[in-house]
């Protein structure tokens, strides 16, 4: 005998969000979106498929591992499944509005879908929301675009935000210089992803002791941004340095008292960023809130900035949503005019669709906490 098959089964890392988790989830995302775009970024709503010569050009290169592919049945071309809006908002920055005025800044909310989770946070589908600030490329523009992530995550409930700052071309700029094999190349950067101290001081004397001090730099920023000024860099690197501090200058002038950290080998997950990048934390979360940094600037792409949060991390630190208060409203007593007024004063409206013999039970039995009864709302607990 055949079993019948299980409907509520999911592919692995994906899921049904369920009634309240789902109405939170949508408020939070509107508070981010409400925040982005009282400063000014305007929001777009880019496709969830686009062809893949164009999703996964320039700077989504980097995401063609974690890009579901589907054939067109119109056009027999292959398309994508976005993995990530950010490439998405830069196609339309170069496309639809080249001729807009610069800086153009831009705000997105919406589901993303990769290939693979990872073992800690499996999900493949989530909410992405965040910004991009396109066409300047200054401290100023870098400090805004964390600035506005602080203060949107702060409006939508986590009570601390961690900064954490990072130079993703530090490393390779200095292994550039050192003319490494692509084997040694290869180790030098998996020893540093996996902050691996006895494997950097095993590579090459060229790299060795720069690396091995650069592994170093990493904590709170005033203490390992001085461990940085000591290091003798090559000049490319002493620039992006400079830059991190007038970031910094001009960030803490913004929001004095934020939360800063510096990591100064950290790569994963800024493969196409060109500048200073950030990752955002709270205290009692196991992953980043979000992620962004300096991309662009070069191969006659605008330069840019922007930050992507991840609404299935935010929602697992923030604390549960109150319950709305509903109230059931018997069909004797139901009218357009008592929906709206009680819906006006705060109440969720449960209305019957068929007579009911007890009133009181079928309110408890539709998760309502008052009866509609007489002109007024009662508690369906007897209590006043």
């Amino acid at each position: 005998m055949i079993k019948p098959k299980n409907r509520a089964l999911l592919p692995a890392g994906l899921r049904d969000v369920l009634p309240g988790k789902a109405a939170y989830e949508a408020a939070v995302t509107q508070s981010l979106l409400h925040t982005f775009a009282a400063h000014g970024y305007d929001r777009v709503k880019p496709p969830l498929l686009e062809f893949e010569d164009s999703l996964l050009s320039d700077l989504g290169t980097d995401l063609s591992s974690q890009t579901f592919r589907v054939m067109d049945p119109v056009t027999q071309r292959m398309m994508g499944m976005r993995p990530d809006m950010t490439v998405q908002v830069a196609r339309i920055a170069a496309t639809r509005m080249a001729d807009a005025p610069r800086p153009l800044r831009l705000s997105y909310g919406g589901e993303i879908l990769r290939v693979r989770g990872s073992q800690l946070r499996p999900d493949r589908q989530f909410t992405q929301a965040g910004y991009e600030l396109i066409g300047c490329d200054t401290p100023e523009a870098d400090a805004e675009a964390i600035m506005l992530a602080v203060q949107a995550l702060t409006k939508a409930g986590v009570e601390t935000v961690c900064v954490d700052l990072t130079i993703p071309p530090l490393v390779p700029m200095i292994l550039a210089a050192a003319d490494l094999s692509e084997d040694d190349l290869h180790r030098a950067r998996n020893a540093l992803d996996h902050k691996d101290a006895a494997e950097v001081a095993a590579l090459p004397s060229a790299v060795a002791p720069i690396l091995s001090e650069l592994l170093k730099v990493c904590g709170p920023f005033d203490v390992a941004y001085t461990q940085l000024l000591t290091l003798d860099l090559p000049v490319e690197c002493a620039v992006w340095r400079d830059r991190l501090n007038a970031v910094v200058t001009r960030l803490r002038a913004l929001i004095p008292d934020v939360n800063l950290t510096l990591d100064a080998v950290e790569n994963r997950g800024f493969e196409y960023h060109t500048g200073v990048c950030y990752t955002f934390f709270a205290p009692g979360s196991r992953h980043h809130l979000g992620r962004g940094g300096r991309y662009g600037g070069c191969a006659g792409q605008e330069p840019a900035t922007g930050v992507s949060l991840y609404l299935h991390t935010l929602m697992s630190i923030l604390p549960a949503p109150q319950a709305p208060a509903r109230i059931f409203i018997p069909v004797s007593a139901m009218n357009t005019q008592v929906l709206e007024s009680l819906q006006k004063q705060g109440w969720v409206t449960v209305s019957a669709v068929s007579p009911c013999e007890n009133l009181v039970d079928e309110a408890v039995r539709l998760g309502c906490t008052h009866l509609y009864q007489d002109g007024r709302p009662c508690p369906v607990d007897g209590s006043e």
